[in-house]
């Protein structure tokens, strides 16, 4: 650490109420009754089962490292579920069989390369599960029985990043899903026998697919895709003829999430309307679907039905309500509350929920200025103009949305600051058109919209536009310093973690399995135009631009970011003068997963935030 103060007595104890709230997700409906969730009750997220609504949360898992994932066969004869794991945030992510009966666990994987989620057969005597070991680069398709990871083998080689969808109802064919970037990627059929893969449907458009499920009968695909549209909309896709038949025109937004009942005879999915969920039931047969109107307007996630169809399991949370799971009768409508995490010592009263608006941009569409969505939280009150921090996504395909952020809490109760969390153009969930505004060349498009979001700032009554900071991770640490070059006299500050401080350098550097992916969306710098664009418009070359106050956090173990982009960025900020705060983890990668490390994380930035932003106007 570097110019790191240690965290005062007084804002430990202000800090530590936010701090210690928690969520609940869910992972699977469990066998012997219940259902597995991921929560926190020590320095990471573990595994726990809830054997009735409201129920103990028992922990199964317990390791320094947090847990991803309880895939739960479909043989309920096999006590146990597979679990994820990595180590230091490296994300070479290991398979786990952890057997319920003697609370011990097994590793399935080769303990060294990158592993995906495993997909059960329908039979649940196999599964399969995508993986970097032959190469370290491509995510080739393997197969291996239950209870014998030895006999596992190699089902499909691949060129670049595949992972499986669904097993077909006779457990002879698989989907998968060849992703080549935000916008583009491909559907694939595979024969389990022979492993030969066809693609389905080939067109000389990009299209984008999202969740795919086969019919019952075998015979179609339930799939969202954006074919056609600016949206990810939900089709059947006949396997005999090719015909798609589309299910939910009329929704003009993206089907987020989806899932299938067992029988076959009802499908549920997510739509994201403007950031915000909404669910819906659709009978197969008739293809008409509706609204589920009793659930609040929040987001949720991991539509999962019950073995026998009669539930629907989902994780739901908004701005004041924790994340925690819940399940819908499907015939009723009645929906159970599963788990009631706490939330600290926060004042749930005081919590704000956000105010979305549009705010104009430099270009326009249909001769109107283009409008940037955008979640503003307001301390509720006000005395004269309270400072703004501008929460920047990463991705950059990722979406803002009004999820339950204790950080932001604090932030706007205790500090006193406005956050403001804008869905720059390249960001999702407003279409196709949206996502693809900022590739390439047009990188520093997305940054002039930061610039327009100051000028709206500056236009608010109760908004102190010679207070505001920039803060993001990943790439929106890298909009953090591109807005510091670009915007130095109109922000107090900035606090980028993991955050790109040069292209070029990033994608040499990055993980053999991401770049080609990265290439497809930030150029690729082995162009000699492209190298020149992102040489040119790189935060490190620029830096002489900045002279207010920055934080820098990084993970050591970092895969996606490597720390020797945060390393060269506070190099040249201290070489040019900067007041430049360090924190790097080495017990961590792409962001903070531990608690205590996280909390540091909050008391550093805390006190950065009230040091230079939060403190009276310059005059």
């Amino acid at each position: 650490m570097e110019r790191i103060p240690a965290p005062s007595t007084e804002l430990r104890e202000r800090l530590s109420t936010y701090q210690n709230a928690r969520s609940a997700a869910f992972l699977a409906w469990a066998p012997q009754g219940g259902i597995y969730i991921s929560t926190r009750f020590a320095e990471a997220a573990q595994v726990h089962h809830v054997a009735t609504p409201g129920a103990d949360r028992r922990q199964l898992t317990f390791f320094p490292e947090p847990v991803g994932g309880a895939s739960v066969s479909p043989d309920t004869k096999q006590q146990g579920f597979v679990f994820s794991k990595d180590v230091g945030g490296n994300e070479n992510r290991q398979n786990y069989w952890f057997s319920t009966q003697t609370s011990q666990y097994t590793l399935l994987t080769d303990g060294k390369s990158q592993n995906g989620s495993v997909h059960w057969s329908r039979r649940g005597d196999r599964y399969a599960y995508n993986s970097t070991r032959r190469n370290g680069r491509d995510y080739d398709l393997y197969l291996a029985p239950l209870g014998n990871p030895k006999q596992e083998k190699m089902l499909v080689q691949v060129q670049g990043d595949w992972d499986i969808l669904d097993w077909s109802p006779d457990d002879q064919s698989m989907l998968a899903l060849e992703y080549i970037s935000a916008n583009e990627s491909r559907l694939h059929l595979v024969d389990v026998a022979t492993g030969k893969a066809k693609q389905l449907h080939t067109s000389d458009q990009k299209i984008s697919y999202g969740s795919t499920f086969f019919s019952e009968d075998g015979k179609g695909l339930y799939l969202t895709s954006d074919e056609g549209t600016e949206f990810h909309t939900l089709r059947y896709y006949d396997l005999a003829s090719g015909k798609q038949t589309p299910l939910t025109a009329s929704l003009n937004w993206d089907v987020s999430d989806l899932d299938v009942a067992p029988k076959g005879d009802l499908l549920a999915f997510a739509v994201n309307a403007d950031g915000y969920s909404e669910l819906y039931l659709l009978n197969t047969k008739t293809r008409k679907y509706e609204a589920v109107k009793n659930v609040p307007r929040g987001i949720l996630g991991g539509l999962t039905f019950s073995p026998d169809g009669q539930k629907l399991a989902y994780t739901y949370s908004d701005a004041r309500t924790a994340g925690d799971v819940y399940s819908l009768d499907v015939k009723s409508g009645a929906i159970t509350r599963w788990t009631q995490s706490e939330i600290g010592g926060i004042n749930a009263s005081k919590l704000v929920a956000p105010t979305l608006i549009h705010y104009p941009t430099f270009d326009q569409v249909n001769g109107k200025p283009r409008q940037i969505p955008a979640f503003v939280y307001k301390p509720t009150k006000i005395n004269g103009k309270a400072p703004v921090i501008i929460n920047i996504h990463g991705g950059p395909e990722g979406q803002s949305r009004p999820g339950f952020d204790p950080s932001t809490q604090y932030m706007v109760n205790e500090l006193g600051t406005a956050v403001i969390f804008p869905n720059v153009r390249g960001s999702e969930g407003y279409g196709k058109t949206y996502l693809a505004l900022d590739n390439g060349m047009k990188r520093e498009e997305s940054v002039q919209d930061i610039g327009k979001l100051l000028d709206w700032i500056a236009t608010q009554p109760d908004l102190d536009p010679s207070r505001v900071a920039v803060y993001g991770g990943s790439y929106g640490g890298y909009m953090v310093l591109a807005c510091m070059t670009h915007f130095n006299d109109r922000l107090r500050a900035g606090i980028d973690v993991v955050g790109i401080s040069n292209f070029v350098t990033f994608l040499q550097n990055t993980s053999p399995y991401r770049q080609d992916l990265r290439r497809a969306e930030y150029g690729d710098e082995r162009q000699p135009a492209m190298r020149a664009f992102l040489e040119k418009t790189a935060p490190l070359n620029n830096v002489q631009k900045i002279t207010k106050p920055m934080m820098i956090v990084q993970g050591r173990n970092d895969p996606r970011v490597p720390y020797t982009e945060a390393e060269q960025m506070l190099a040249a900020l201290k070489k040019n003068g900067n007041d430049a705060w360090f924190m790097m983890a080495k017990d961590e990668g792409h962001g903070f997963r531990k608690k205590s490390n996280r909390d540091y994380q909050s008391a550093a930035m805390s006190e950065f935030i009230q040091q230079y932003v939060v403190s009276p106007p310059l005059k």
